[in-house]
């Protein structure tokens, strides 16, 4: 009789499931698994979710904090030359 993983198992195994680093008989038993164990499916998508997430997040620029400072100077400039709204409404 073939051997079975459980829950427990699987998460234990679940990074290395998803990162592909489980011998062929590890992947085999996570898979058969996977395939009768709707939570343990919604653990892999979210889970794989979570990291896709992770990975376009940390993809983005990151603005500096002097390159936050030069652009809010600049808008602040701009502004400033902005003829006053106040007046004309008197």
């Amino acid at each position: 009789m073939k051997p079975k993983l459980d829950c427990e198992d699987l998460v234990t195994y679940l990074s290395d499931y998803i990162d592909g680093n489980l011998n062929e008989d590890l992947t085999s038993l996570a898979q058969d698994h996977l395939a009768t164990c709707e939570n343990c499916r919604v653990v892999l998508d979210s889970t794989q979710q979570t990291i896709l997430l992770y990975r376009e997040r940390s993809r983005q620029e990151v603005i500096t904090q002097s390159r936050k400072e030069s652009l809010f100077k600049r808008i602040s400039t701009a502004m400033r030359q902005l003829p006053d709204q106040n007046s004309d409404s008197m």
